[in-house]
Formats: C-alpha cells, sequence, structure tokens
C-alpha cells in the first residue's frame, strides 16, 4: 500500500467533522518493518523528531565530554521546549560556559509558548531572543561541536563539519542515502529519509544499551537524558513531556513540525515513525499516543493518554462537543 491511511478522526455530535490520513511505521533492532500502516517508504522531513539523531555528534565528538555536559544538557539539545524558565535558565548557563552569547545563535527569535515566559517579556517591555527559540538546546549542542572541532561560527552552513556530522549520523541510523534537505524552522539543514528509515534509526536508539559502540553509546545517553527529563524535552501539558512521564521510563518520545512523531522503547527494542499528511499536529497526538498503547508501553485509560487519545473536546463554556480519536482500523 503506498497511499496514506485513517489514522485520527474528529466527531462532532453525530458527524465525522475532520479525518487525518497518514503513514506509520514500528521496527525492530534489525531494522525490520514489524507492523506499517500507509507506505513505509513515504519521503519525509523528519522535522524536530530527527534531534536525537542531530544530537550523537555532540557526543561522539567527545564534545559533551570536554565541556562536561550533564543529562540536562542532553535532553536540551534533544528538545523543542516551550520558553519557560527552566529551558531558558539553562540554555542561558550553557552559553555561559562555552563563553558564548545569544548572539552565536543562529536560530532566531521566537515568542514563547511558555504563558509565563511570555507575559514576563510583556509586562519587562522587553521582546523574544534567540534562547527563547524552541530549538535553542539543539543550537547550543551544536555550538558545543564547532567549539571543539575548532570550526567556523556559521556552524548551519550545509558544509559545514556539524552539518556533515549530523547528515552522517542519520545516514548512518537510517541506513539510508539521505535524497534531499530542506531548511527548518530554526534554519538548520534538515535532511530528509523514509519513515521506515527513521523508524529504523529509532529502534536503533531502542537497542542501543545492548552494544559497546561509541554511536550506541551516545545514542543510550540521549535516550536516557530525555527519559530522565521530559520537562526539558518539551514543557508542561505538552504531548511529549505528558506521554513520558506516564510511560515511566519505558519509552522515549519526539515530535517534530508537521505533524512527525516517533518513539523510542528499549524495553521492546523497537523504533515508531509516523507522520500526518495533511500536518495537524493534534492527530499525530492522538495517532502516536494510539500505537504506544497498541504496544503495551501506554496505558490506554491513563488520564495523559485521554488528553491525547479519546479526548473529549469542549466549548468555550464547558460543554461536550466531540472527540478525538484514533480511527477504528488504526492501529489495530
Amino acid at each position: 500500500m503506498t497511499q496514506p491511511v485513517p489514522m485520527t478522526e474528529l466527531w462532532r455530535g453525530p458527524l465525522l467533522e475532520s479525518l487525518h490520513l497518514g503513514h506509520a511505521v514500528i521496527c525492530d533492532d534489525s531494522g525490520q518493518i514489524v507492523q506499517s500502516w500507509g507506505d513505509p517508504n513515504a519521503v519525509i522531513y523528519p522535522r524536530s523528531s530527527a534531534k536525537m539523531i542531530q544530537g550523537l555528534p555532540l557526543v561522539t565528538s567527545g564534545a559533551a565530554a570536554k565541556y562536561g555536559l550533564n543529562s540536562e544538557h542532553l535532553a536540551l539539545a534533544c528538545a523543542s521546549h516551550i520558553g519557560a524558565h527552566i529551558h531558558t535558565d539553562r540554555v542561558t548557563a550553557w552559553l555561559d560556559h562555552l563563553g558564548l552569547t545569544e548572539h552565536d545563535l543562529r536560530c532566531g527569535p521566537q515568542e514563547p509558548q511558555d504563558m509565563a515566559a511570555r507575559d514576563g517579556l510583556i509586562l519587562a517591555d522587553d521582546t523574544p531572543c534567540q534562547i527563547h527559540n524552541n530549538c535553542s538546546g539543539k543550537h547550543c549542542g551544536f555550538l558545543t561541536v564547532t567549539q571543539h572541532m575548532g570550526a567556523g561560527p556559521e556552524y548551519l552552513e550545509i558544509d559545514h563539519p556539524v552539518q556533515q556530522a549530523c547528515l552522517s549520523a542519520l545516514e548512518e541510523t537510517t541506513g539510508e542515502t539521505s535524497p534531499a534537505y530542506g531548511i527548518d524552522g530554526c534554519s538548520a539543514p534538515n535532511f530528509a529519509t523514509t519513515l521506515v528509515g527513521l523508524a529504523r534509526s529509532m529502534a536503533w536508539f531502542a537497542s542501543a544499551a545492548g552494544r559497546s559502540d561509541r554511536a550506541s553509546d551516545a545514542a543510550a545517553q540521549l535516550t536516557a537524558a530525555m527519559i530522565k527529563h521530559p520537562e526539558l524535552v518539551a514543557g508542561e501539558s505538552k504531548a511529549c513531556t505528558e506521554l513520558m512521564r506516564a510511560m515511566n521510563g519505558r519509552a522515549a518520545i519526539k515530535t517534530g513540525a508537521e505533524a512527525v512523531y516517533v518513539a523510542i522503547l528499549p524495553e521492546k527494542r523497537m523504533g515508531i515513525a509516523l507522520k500526518i499528511t495533511d500536518g495537524t499536529t493534534r492527530a499525530s497526538e492522538c495517532a502516536i499516543a494510539a500505537l504506544l498503547v497498541h504496544l503495551g508501553v501506554l496505558e490506554a485509560e491513563h488520564p495523559a493518554t485521554r488528553t491525547f487519545m479519546n479526548a473529549v473536546q469542549y466549548s468555550r463554556r464547558g460543554l461536550e462537543c466531540g472527540v478525538i480519536r484514533p480511527s477504528p482500523r488504526f492501529p489495530g
């Protein structure tokens, strides 16, 4: 099958109001497909779901050890954070540790999603800066590798050693040659891959603790950091944070823009990748929750699960008006 399949439905009253189609793949630690929906060979931009892969050179190069980075730094390197103080304070301290400032970042300014941080900027008559960018932790990782390598400051250029290291990491863990790249929202190159390649990479991360090479050790460290610090990977009320907490260490999950989601399941030595074709995040959050329930690592009735899957929708007055749920044949 090469066509996307129904994955998430939004019902309002007796009518199916919206239907979201997509592709999804589960791979095992041999890189083989365990189960798939739609087209496993669909070529996508992984967007921010690839941050763990982009974080591999931070550890494998020796930069993380040289600069004394801990699990909080590694979690931030994989994060799409909401710009809360727990994120921006740590990013600022990381830059200070490197002897750098916000001006050395190349991710661009972004208004924080965290309401307290946003209100604080308004009250102070201040404006958002690059530290508030949801990718600032990843960019601190890039800067750390750049300093370690003694490379030039324009670390986002496609031929920069940092980006070439990220490309090598993607191709090695997916087992594929990337056919193209685009520019992500944070201005970094984002290398395309197939959905099955991305799931294969996540399964490689999931089985990393059972291997002894440098790259596998790096993957295990990054996965453990995400699981240990779910609040740094995204933020309060966000699906990545809330669902990781609900799974109590059984999986690391990561969203990417335009409705991409991945999951690393160490105890099952499996990886998941999915893409909702219309780019709707609410649909990808429901779909990843459904797959995690399907694989037995997330409880269907956990309050966090019910926030994103089989989730009642309310009117502004608090009246029940609909529900967002997996499509009947997905993922069963």
